[in-house]
């Protein structure tokens, strides 16, 4: 075989793969800190109010922007770690269904009864 053989390359365009950051965060949770942010100054009307939303928006982007600092797509890790219960019991297969004394024999040592 010849070794000339050079691999042809494929451009990833960097838009496709990067997160989607509105202002540093996370673009849902950032539009919706400004939503409620908006809400609360535009409702109200008062100067009070204002103040509470400016400071809620400036302190929402700052821990928002740290948390995609810290992992871009942590709300949707978050969301995902929600789905998994906190204990599964071991079964030979997902249709067995266990006894219950069975069910208390492999019950979780760390929680608290």
């Amino acid at each position: 075989m010849n070794d000339d053989v050079e691999l042809e390359k494929v451009p990833i365009h960097r838009g496709l793969i990067r997160t989607n950051l509105v202002l540093g965060g996370d673009r849902e949770l950032v539009m919706f800190a400004g939503l409620i942010a908006g809400t609360l100054v535009f409702y109200t009307w008062e100067v009070k109010a204002a103040l509470v939303g400016i400071i809620f928006w400036s302190f929402a982007l700052w821990v928002l922007r740290m948390m995609a600092k810290h992992d871009p797509k942590m709300r949707q890790t978050y969301m995902r770690h929600r789905l998994y219960r906190g204990y599964y019991p071991p079964k030979s297969t997902p249709w067995r269904d266990n006894t219950a004394t069975q069910g208390r024999q492999y019950r979780d040592p760390w929680k608290i009864t």
